[in-house]
């Protein structure tokens, strides 16, 4: 038996390979969209042929790469028969077997995260017939369950999540091992530990999240603490179950001349500034929006900062074509695909072309303590941040609320924007000064540099 997980931290997704090294066979579980040429490699190294393709469910945080993987491959995909799919698919029903040479997967109909979702019990017969492995999807995870309510209402989805965990997958054998298809780092789960696998005994005693012991109470805790849903899941869905098995990849967009870009920027493209927020600070196209590429959660933040409707065009400034290759595959797993091209000699050939800028700017916190009786300090860190503590009279709108909640901010007054560090509050600052706030300031280094000065603070 050949066993691979693939995981990519960025989104905390795991893909997988099993399949037989003698038969030359293989299977693949919810591939990513940017995992299908690793994939292929890999597969092709063992010397083994992908026979199928098995998506657990229909994703909402990541565009799959089912589509892209059947085309160049022409394998089969297979998806529960309650997946409402436009592609041609092989339905799968509960307890269905698929054998890959010495592999045999045993479908789990494990709903609650979404109505068509599935597990799969996967057995190497050359040791015995019982399983070796669970794949679980998104229903438990390693120290967490899946969230209910992407696409039922929490509670119904919450109750079948029951029914899935304690009456399915924990009446499994405590040696089973545990591999999900999402880790640390996804929003579909709440506290998922950093580990990317686990056993069933394991998780049985110590999964904080299965110490419930009622349905109803289990039902009602799970859906309490949720993490915010970003805009563009929808559109991810959709995508998702669009028929992309016979679409050519499109086109590498191609580094635009000034000329170029400003004629886009006038057919109604939006700007992503991927640059640190320091340079942005500094000078920037007026009205883009900023989320620094190598800082954190940069798909998950451009998916809160600018939910664009699915054919909305995009443009990027970077640093350098290899940013802009890294930015547009990360963009693309979270469903922006329109992306019409990048500013060539990024803002140095504006700079040169002496073309209008805006600047950002920043104070430290020194400064903003002396002048907190003229600006009006705008936390947009998490809730439970700003519980831990934050500066005394702050308004407090995480910055991925900020965008619905503009109508509660005075366009006239000085707003100093802060988190912990200074990237959220320069994605923050960049969307207010997009809707046309002119005194926006950056905080430097957050609240991490107010409290390592011991500055006043008080909590909630």
């Amino acid at each position: 038996m050949y066993f691979k997980q693939l995981v990519k931290e960025d989104l905390g997704c795991a893909s997988y390979i099993m399949g037989c090294l003698n038969a030359g066979v293989c299977a693949v579980v919810d591939p990513r969209i940017d995992m299908v040429d690793e994939i292929l490699t890999l597969a092709t190294n063992r010397g083994m042929y992908i026979e199928a393709i098995i998506e657990t469910h229909i994703h909402a945080d990541h565009v799959s790469g089912h589509g892209d993987l059947a085309r160049r491959t022409g394998a089969r995909i297979y998806m529960h028969e309650l997946a409402q799919v436009s592609f041609a698919h092989q339905e799968l029903k509960d307890d269905e077997e698929l054998l890959f040479g010495t592999v045999r997967v045993r479908v789990i109909h494990t709903p609650g995260h979404r109505p068509e979702h599935i597990a799969l019990a996967v057995s190497d017969t050359n040791r015995g017939s019982d399983p070796w492995l669970v794949l679980t999807g998104d229903s438990l995870f390693i120290g967490d369950l899946a969230r209910p309510d992407l696409a039922i209402p929490g509670l119904e989805g919450a109750d079948a999540l029951y029914e899935s965990i304690f009456e399915r997958l924990l009446k499994m054998n405590e040696c089973v091992e545990i591999y999900p298809s999402h880790v640390a780092g996804s929003l579909c789960g709440r506290q998922m530990d950093a580990k990317t696998s686990s056993t069933m005994g394991f998780e049985r005693k110590y999964n904080p999240a299965l110490t419930v012991h009622s349905r109803a109470a289990f039902v009602r805790d799970m859906n309490e603490n949720l993490p915010v849903r970003p805009p563009n899941m929808a559109t991810i869905i959709e995508r998702n179950k669009e028929d992309y098995t016979r679409h050519l990849p499109a086109p590498s967009p191609e580094p635009l001349d000034i000329l170029s870009f400003q004629r886009a920027m006038k057919q109604g493209a939006l700007i992503l500034d991927t640059r640190t927020p320091d340079a942005f600070c500094l000078g920037h196209i007026p009205g883009a929006f900023q989320v620094s590429l190598h800082g954190s959660a940069f798909s998950t933040r451009v998916g809160f900062l600018i939910p664009l409707p699915p054919k909305k065009n995009l443009l990027l400034v970077v640093e350098n074509t290899q940013d802009f290759t890294q930015a547009s595959e990360q963009l693309a797993v979270v469903g922006y695909e329109h992306i019409c091209g990048y500013l060539q000699g990024n803002m140095e050939s504006w700079k040169a072309a002496r073309l209008p800028m805006q600047k950002l700017e920043q104070l430290h916190v020194e400064e903003l303590y002396e002048q907190l009786n003229r600006l009006v300090v705008l936390d947009v860190r998490d809730v439970r941040e700003w519980c831990e503590g934050h500066i005394a009279g702050a308004w407090h709108i995480p910055f991925y609320e900020l965008e619905q909640r503009l109508g509660e901010l005075d366009t006239t007054r000085f707003y100093a924007v802060i988190c912990a560090g200074g990237q959220r509050s320069a994605l923050a600052g960049s969307l207010l000064q997009h809707h046309g706030f002119e005194q926006v300031f950056n905080i430097i280094d957050g609240m991490s540099a107010w409290r390592t000065l011991r500055l006043p603070e008080e909590w909630e």
